[in-house]
């Protein structure tokens, strides 16, 4: 019934080794990442460049993650994960040297898509690499160092905007050179690189293996994320005194969604992962019901940090789940369509959010809503296929 001990047959060295090199690179990508993006909408001000710029900047660069997302995997299959990566990691480097040399709305528009689209195909790349694996237990262990790195890497690049600023060159030389570095780890370093996959990559095999509960997943994470992105500032900014209680309030939640990593991995083999998203979405709607209702901030950091280690989790519980069943030749372009499905998400969710729900708890009543729906469904996924279990076994 699983095909995969005969797809990874003479490859078993390559796919046991512990992937580092791009877990170093992903590491190094989070802090300049994390860094970059808060850095771009207060860059724009001291630049003369119009404050309103930062939403069609972001736009642009979810757009190019959606366009990425569309083609990536044969990036992948066609040169290999290592130099893919390079690959990847040298446009958005470019980009970046473009908008650190020309100030212009311009040429930041352009290089911010420019900039999704690459950053799309490091999703897949090293997503795709760590899922190749000899076992379900060693893809939950690299699911979780993956998230931790990425996450860890992000809340990192956040002190950049103190300790460096946002003014003047050097922003842009650290953000460069963290990218640069890296490059240089895969560039150099042939470490358990998954065997290249010859021929193209099988979409429409594939994308009928993904089940339909991933899909769902993988989107209300890009409906709940982009919306925390993009809209918890604001809310934040109606209950705490200043920017910089902001900033540690939002370091609650990517801490809340890094430390919940670890344990994820454990429990993710030991639980039917249908029903463990069912229970992370019933966990995030309680962090909401705490948030709403905290009277001090520390109950409102308490309710950020578990709504962080639950909304954080769903989209790497819907990759494993997705990829259990499939050989190795095919978690490449399941990779690409479920970033495609969170791309889907994170586009729609700041605009549904904001346009759907209004007043002072609106960004929660939606969460709340995302996030019910999500339980109710996973609940009726879990139910349906206890009750289908007694008939394959059965036949």
């Amino acid at each position: 019934m699983n095909n995969q001990p005969s797809a990874q047959s003479g490859s078993g060295m390559a796919l046991s080794a512990f992937p580092w090199v791009p877990l170093a690179s992903l590491t190094a990508f989070a802090v300049a990442s994390g860094y970059l993006m808060s850095l771009i909408p207060l860059a724009l001000m001291p630049l003369g460049l119009p404050p309103e710029l930062a939403a069609w900047l972001a736009s642009a660069f979810y757009a190019g993650l959606l366009f990425g997302a569309l083609w990536s995997a044969r990036i992948v299959t066609r040169f290999g994960h290592r130099q893919a990566l390079v690959l990847f990691m040298s446009v958005l480097l470019l980009s970046i040297a473009a908008m650190a040399t020309i100030k212009a709305q311009g040429v930041w528009l352009l290089s911010r898509f420019v900039a999704g689209m690459a950053v799309a195909g490091v999703f897949v790349t090293i997503e795709s690499w760590l899922l190749i694996a000899d076992s379900e237990r060693q893809r939950a262990k690299r699911l979780g160092f993956y998230m931790a790195a990425l996450y860890g890497g992000n809340a990192l690049g956040q002190l950049g905007v103190g300790y460096v600023g946002v003014t003047g060159a050097q922003p842009y030389w650290l953000i460069g050179s963290l990218v640069t570095a890296a490059i240089i780890v895969p560039l150099f370093v042939r470490h358990g690189e998954p065997p290249q996959e010859m021929g193209p990559v099988e979409h429409s095999g594939t994308l009928r293996s993904i089940r339909k509960a991933a899909y769902i997943a993988c989107m209300v994470s890009g409906l709940t994320l982009g919306a925390i992105y993009g809209l918890l500032p604001l809310y934040l900014a109606e209950r705490v005194d200043d920017h910089q209680q902001i900033g540690a309030m939002m370091a609650l939640v990517i801490v809340g969604g890094m430390g919940g990593q670890p344990l994820l991995g454990g429990i993710s083999t030991r639980v039917n992962r249908v029903l463990l998203m069912f229970y992370l979405s019933v966990v995030g709607l309680l962090a909401i019901v705490t948030i709403m209702v905290a009277n001090s901030h520390w109950w409102l950091g308490v309710g950020l940090v578990i709504l962080g280690g639950a909304v954080f989790a769903i989209y790497p519980v819907a990759i494993a789940y997705a990829c259990a069943t499939l050989a190795p030749g095919k978690i490449v372009a399941a990779t690409e369509a479920l970033l495609l499905a969170y791309s889907v998400g994170s586009v729609s969710g700041p605009v549904l959010a904001h346009q759907a729900f209004s007043g002072e708890q609106g960004l929660m009543m939606y969460l709340a809503s995302c996030l019910l729906s999500t339980a109710v469904y996973m609940w009726i996924a879990y139910l349906r296929g206890r009750r289908q279990m007694p008939n394959l076994s059965a036949a």
